[in-house]
């Protein structure tokens, strides 16, 4: 962070966590579960998928990282779907919190929470798992499906103006006394002798 390094770990994880709107207590308890007791490395005959991070006596890195939920518009990323920051940084800290209670807390570091970080990860494999909450996994064809929903609603909102604004854009009787006087922030073009 700025330049300097403000956490490393040796063998082990790195845990790029993007935390959604949607995630609450049980996903985040779900997830600690899956990451300490995912066989991911070698037992000590070499045999592959065997042994946990705590089976290893590993270490694990965690870096929050709301890019993960980014959902694609054309070409540019949204992330309205990642959990506003305040939120976040709470639900994060509290994943932390559930790591260290549920393994060695000596073994659990992490980033810094907001900053821009500059991440080395030298990638074993490299293998890569891309872990979610059971509630969170939606097929892309169900997601695909839910954004054009979401793009037509936006369309159809643009398109019909709401009955708010075309009381806005009516002409305003000068003689009609429920006509804004200004008073109530109205910007008129005609002034009153």
């Amino acid at each position: 962070v700025g330049g300097e390094q403000i956490s490393s770990i040796g063998r082990g994880l790195c845990v790029l966590l993007g935390i959604s709107l949607e995630d609450t207590q049980r996903e985040l308890e779900h997830m600690v579960r899956k990451i300490l007791n995912l066989r991911v490395f070698e037992d000590e005959s070499g045999k592959h998928w065997s042994k946990s991070v705590m089976d290893k006596q590993y270490e694990v890195l965690c870096v929050s990282q709301f890019t993960l939920q980014c959902i694609l518009k054309g070409n540019k990323p949204d992330y309205h779907m990642a959990m506003p920051t305040e939120q976040a940084e709470c639900f994060y800290n509290n994943f932390l919190e559930q790591l260290r209670k549920a393994y060695k807390p000596e073994l659990i570091k992490d980033g810094k929470f907001g900053a821009y970080m500059q991440v080395h990860i030298q990638n074993d494999g490299p293998v890569t798992i891309e872990l979610e909450s059971p509630a969170a996994t939606v097929d892309a064809k169900q997601l695909t499906k839910l954004e054009k929903q979401q793009q037509r609603k936006e369309k159809t909102r643009t398109k019909v103006p709401s009955e708010s604004s075309r009381e806005r854009n009516a002409p305003r009787n000068k003689d009609d006394p429920s006509a804004s006087s200004g008073a109530e922030g109205d910007v008129s073009s005609e002034r009153e002798p």
